[in-house]
């Protein structure tokens, strides 16, 4: 007896999987699509915003360009840089990364607390819009008018820079981190409910270890804006070495006023690559 064959399939028949229609693939081998009418539209509406905000700003390359012999005159006189007080800013600068360290640390835990209130995926709507309205208030005011304030509370020194950073920070990361945890997956949130799991178990066994590598990328983030942030807050003798940049330019100490900067950069360069590093590993 010989072996049966399948009987073989019409071509007619045969699976067009894997394969696309002409309208398909005249679509992706398209370079440029023309955008449809709503595209026009938003197309339209952003130029309009950009138009309306260069004539109400004053925005003028004209005088950029005009401005540009001023610019080389300024940089001409802080050469060379004047490293005679290189003590007082390495002083200042350790300050300035204390006042970071510090308001990132205390503005960081307390953002992850007010951000479980302000995640649309583990608070009560009533709380969630609370929270949110809060953080728009402290996101909107700016860090050197928290330091005004707090210079005339606490007084003269970095303590008022740190206050200031620690409000600032959690305007600004609270709202960050919320939003980390709301992308998370719901799948493994799902699967905890469904086992019994109370709201607390839910977000230590199911939300947090979804966006800690988030959560910390973001935390890295914060501590060089607010090493940045620091070195400007001086300007309102809230510490730092805000207040030597200042007095420099006051006294048009050119040379040790591009010292100052010098130094600045190269701090900024070393956090910034050495959180770069740290966020390769974790992410």
């Amino acid at each position: 007896m010989t072996a049966m064959q399948a009987p073989e399939r019409p071509r007619s028949q045969e699976s067009t999987a894997g394969h696309l229609s002409e309208a398909d693939r005249a679509r992706l081998t398209r370079p440029v699509r023309v955008p449809g009418a709503q595209g026009i539209g938003i197309i339209g509406f952003g130029l309009l915003a950009v138009a309306w905000s260069m004539a109400g700003s004053g925005f003028s390359p004209e005088r950029f360009i005009s401005g540009l012999p001023r610019i080389g005159n300024f940089l001409s006189r802080m050469w060379p840089p004047n490293f005679d007080k290189f003590d007082v800013i390495v002083r200042l600068l350790i300050e300035t990364l204390q006042m970071a360290i510090i308001g990132t640390l205390i503005g960081s835990v307390l953002s992850l607390f007010i951000s479980f209130g302000a995640a649309s995926n583990i608070s009560p709507r009533w709380l969630y819009t609370t929270c949110r309205l809060i953080l728009n208030a402290l996101r909107s005011i700016p860090e050197l008018i928290y330091a005004l304030m707090f210079v005339s509370a606490v007084g003269l020194g970095p303590f008022a820079g740190i206050l200031a950073l620690i409000l600032g920070s959690i305007g600004s990361i609270s709202k960050v981190y919320a939003e980390a945890m709301e992308s998370v997956d719901a799948g493994p949130l799902r699967a905890l409910e469904s086992t019994g799991a109370s709201r607390r178990q839910v977000i230590a066994y199911g939300i947090l270890p979804q966006s800690a590598p988030l959560l910390t990328s973001y935390t890295l983030l914060l501590f060089e804006g607010n090493v940045r942030g620091a070195t400007i807050l001086g300007l309102v003798g809230a510490g730092g070495i805000g207040m030597e940049l200042t007095m420099a330019m006051r006294l048009y100490d050119y040379g040790h006023l591009f010292a100052i900067v010098i130094s600045i950069i190269v701090l900024v360069t070393v956090i910034d690559r050495t959180s770069a590093v740290i966020r390769r590993k974790i992410t």
